[in-house]
């Protein structure tokens, strides 16, 4: 897949089919629209594209939301890659870019820029300064610079009533089983392994630490999970804790992996965990004893769920 940072930085001698979105979670909604790009583009006649924007929009048109996102900019890459696009523009939003009007940003962009042949869109999408503009409206613009509009109708997206908003709440709470079914695989974190103060050693428990560099990056609800990771091509099960410590009086947030029957250094390498269930909330013990016998529990329900 090619990587393009800037509207400007695209170029192509072919006629391209083309999406836009936020798509964030690139989850199973959003899988309808980019399959059937796909295919409109799979003669290898055109080209498929999709446009995308960072920061995310209403990071820079809502002042005061602290919006969390379900994928870093590296994550939704590589869920495009696997997806098979072949061309992915990631262009940073500002509010210059959100005054363009409707049709500056048909023909300056989607015309003049890619070359477009076909959109394929949500129902419900709409673009252009204030997001004024329609699905009719593109349609219109369509006719009058020479390229096809095909719309996703409302019962198809409503056969898979899916919304970045329920998945994030699902995460809120801890529901894995309804976020992984809307997302369409696991839901999972990217981060990197840094040396904490291993209290976890002293118990049996080894843990490695995830630090996640986006702040964006939604952070499930704090409790401990069922895990799993690919390290050296190989698949790792384990357990996680998202939460403050409170029996060992932490104070900050931390992600702490413990994977079974393994050993391996993983300090400063990056690793993605997937998470697969959600076992119970984070609880302060009154000692460090209690918080082993408790963790004992939690592997052993861990390796029987995963039987």
């Amino acid at each position: 897949m090619k990587i393009f940072n800037s509207i400007l930085d695209f170029s192509t001698t072919k006629k391209t089919i083309l999406t836009l979105g936020t798509f964030d979670g690139v989850h199973f909604g959003h899988r309808k629209i980019l399959e059937r790009v796909l295919q409109n583009a799979e003669n290898n006649k055109y080209e498929s594209l999709v446009l995308t924007f960072f920061p995310h929009p209403r990071m820079i048109l809502e002042k005061k939301s602290n919006i969390k996102l379900l994928n870093t900019i590296s994550e939704k890459t590589d869920l495009l890659e696997k997806i098979g696009i072949q061309n992915l523009v990631i262009h940073p939003f500002d509010e210059s870019f959100s005054r363009l009007t409707a049709e500056e940003f048909v023909r300056s962009v989607l015309v003049d820029q890619f070359n477009i042949h076909k959109i394929i869109i949500g129902h419900d999408h709409r673009f252009g300064k204030d997001r004024t503009a329609n699905i009719d409206d593109l349609i219109r613009f369509g006719k009058q610079y020479g390229f096809e509009v095909e719309q996703i109708s409302v019962q198809e997206i409503n056969e898979i009533s899916v919304s970045s908003t329920k998945i994030r709440k699902a995460l809120s709470e801890g529901n894995m089983t309804l976020a992984n079914k809307y997302l369409g695989y696991n839901y999972f974190l990217t981060g990197t392994v840094f040396k904490g103060k291993q209290l976890g050693r002293t118990i049996g428990f080894p843990t490695a630490n995830l630090k996640i560099k986006e702040d964006y990056k939604l952070i499930p609800k704090n409790g401990v999970y069922i895990v799993k990771s690919i390290i050296d091509q190989k698949i790792v099960f384990g357990m996680m804790n998202i939460g403050f410590n409170p029996t060992v009086a932490g104070e900050d947030l931390s992600i702490e992996i413990h994977y079974f029957d393994f050993s391996s250094d993983l300090y400063n390498q990056e690793i993605s965990v997937s998470i697969l269930h959600y076992i119970r909330p984070e609880e302060k013990f009154n000692s460090v004893d209690l918080l082993k016998v408790q963790l004992e529990k939690d592997k052993t329900f861990a390796l029987e769920y995963l039987d």
